[in-house]
């Protein structure tokens, strides 16, 4: 993963707040994810204007003592890995 990456979500994928479910939501063709605990709020991040510390950093002033150095990286990298962000 580049230092440098801005992650965005792939054209293919559209997100969204499913008010029925109280949960986000990626929208893929023929799929949908359902994202658990603060998965949305990483995502909801993620505009092509943050690099990968940025969204770090954004995430460890709203929820401090949390692994985000840890956590946000590896996740972000699962969601490209999929495809679902570039």
């Amino acid at each position: 993963m580049s230092e440098t990456w801005k992650p965005v979500l792939s054209r293919s994928v559209v997100f969204r707040h499913d008010r029925v479910r109280g949960a986000d939501l990626l929208i893929l063709p023929e799929r949908v994810v359902v994202l658990q605990g603060n998965a949305g709020s990483i995502v909801r991040l993620c505009d092509g204007a943050r690099d990968v510390d940025a969204i770090v950093a954004e995430l460890a002033g709203q929820h401090p003592g949390a692994p985000v150095a840890d956590e946000v990286p590896a996740f972000l990298g699962r969601l490209r890995k999929e495809g679902w962000l570039k």
